[in-house]
């Protein structure tokens, strides 16, 4: 399940709030979040658009090697980039792996509140540039398997929906 949305829309917080549901119920699982991805396997790639390809790809190479091996895979990732996660899911897809995409779509001024990073905050002082979705792009899934809103709502119940979501395709 590849979780994308803007920064700080909460694909972290849910992907970990599922898998303990997820492995309450005797799963394997495992999370590939998008910052811990690019501090060990992606260190050294920036943030241009053929850097975030490569880290979405790889990060899409390591979760259909698990999910082929029995392993529930969370990929919180923003991947801002319709045609990376198309990529990803092609990859899937010719292996015979599930991919569902999964949009938390947090709108940005409520993403800017949460700044669990101080990202937007950087931003608007002039601090940093090209934050997805600011001053960079964001490619909204156009058809994603489920476009969760996450406004109003409480993380428990987000990662209830999710786990329904799961359920009801015979994944959980």
């Amino acid at each position: 399940m590849w979780l994308t949305g803007l920064p700080s829309a909460g694909k972290t917080t849910l992907a970990f709030a599922l898998a303990e549901r997820l492995r309450a119920g005797g799963h394997k699982v495992e999370v590939l979040d998008g910052d811990e991805i690019r501090e060990f396997l992606s260190k050294g790639l920036g943030f241009s658009r053929e850097d975030r390809h490569t880290n979405v790809t790889r990060i899409g190479f390591v979760a259909e090697k698990l999910a082929a091996n029995g392993v529930k895979v969370l990929a919180p990732v923003i991947a801002p980039f319709a045609d990376s996660r198309a990529a990803v899911r092609e990859r899937h897809a010719a292996n015979g792996t599930a991919f569902l995409e999964v949009h938390v779509a947090t709108p940005v001024e409520l993403c800017a509140e949460r700044d669990v990073k101080g990202l937007y905050a950087k931003q608007a002082a002039g601090e940093i540039s090209g934050l997805t979705g600011v001053d960079d792009p964001y490619e909204a899934p156009e058809a994603p398997e489920l476009r969760l809103q996450t406004q109003g709502r409480a993380v428990a119940e987000s990662a209830a929906e999710l786990h329904a979501f799961l359920t009801e395709r015979g994944l959980a």
